[in-house]
C-alpha cells in the first residue's frame, strides 16, 4: 500500500469517526431525567452503533472525541450538559462504560461473519451489560449509597436499553445492506454476501 493510499484510509476512518462523534451528540438531544441523576438518554444507541460500524478499534475514538468536547465544556452530552464536572458526578461511570462498551460491540460483532444475531449480542454485552459495569459502582459511590439497591433502581433503564439493542441491530443490518462502505474498506467486499447470509 502506497502512502497516499494509506493517507486515504486514514482520512475515511477519521471521517467515520467524526460522523459517530457527531451522531452522538445528536442523540443526546433525546433525555428523560429520572431520579437519582442519570437520564434515559439515546445516547447509548449510539455507542452501540458506533461500535458495530465502526469495530473495536475506531469506536472508542468516536466516544473519547465526545468526551474530550465535554471535559473542554461543549453541552455536548444528554440534556446539553458539558464540563469537568460531569466527570464527577453520577453518570461519570456510565460515561467511562461507554469506551469500553464500544470496544466490546466491536469485538463481538466483528469476531465472525456479521449477522443480525452477533450484533444484537454485542449491542446487548457490549452497549447494555458492560456500560452497567462501569456506571452502576460509580453511582452509587457518589450518591453514597449501597451498591445493590443502585443496582436495583437501574432495571428502570433496561426496557429502554433493550428496545435501543432491537434499533441498534436493525439499523445496522440494514445499513450493510444499503452502504457496506460503512464499515470500512476491508468488510466492503464481502458484506453482500455476509447481509445475504445474515
Amino acid at each position: 500500500m502506497t502512502m497516499a493510499e494509506q493517507s486515504g484510509d486514514l482520512g475515511r476512518d477519521m471521517a467515520r469517526v467524526a460522523v459517530f462523534a457527531a451522531l452522538l451528540v445528536v442523540l443526546g438531544t433525546v433525555t428523560i431525567p429520572m431520579p437519582g441523576g442519570v437520564p434515559v438518554t439515546a445516547q447509548t444507541l449510539g455507542v452501540m452503533l458506533a461500535g458495530a460500524v465502526l469495530g473495536p478499534r475506531l469506536a472508542p475514538l468516536s466516544v473519547v472525541l465526545v468526551l474530550l468536547l465535554a471535559a473542554v465544556g461543549l453541552p455536548v452530552l444528554s440534556g446539553g450538559r458539558g464540563g469537568l464536572g460531569v466527570f464527577l458526578g453520577p453518570t461519570a461511570g456510565y460515561l467511562i462504560g461507554w469506551i469500553a462498551g464500544a470496544i466490546v460491540v466491536g469485538l463481538i460483532v466483528r469476531s465472525g461473519r456479521p449477522s443480525w444475531w452477533r450484533v444484537g449480542l454485542g449491542a446487548l454485552v457490549g452497549g447494555v451489560l458492560v456500560v452497567y459495569l462501569f456506571g452502576i459502582p460509580v453511582q452509587a459511590l457518589v450518591l453514597g449509597v449501597d451498591l445493590w439497591p443502585t443496582a436495583v433502581s437501574s432495571l428502570v433503564f433496561l426496557p429502554g436499553d433493550l428496545l435501543k439493542v432491537v434499533a441498534a441491530t436493525v439499523l445496522t443490518v440494514m445499513l450493510r445492506r444499503a452502504y457496506p462502505r460503512a464499515f470500512g474498506t476491508r468488510d466492503s467486499a464481502a458484506a453482500p454476501a455476509s447481509a445475504r447470509a445474515a
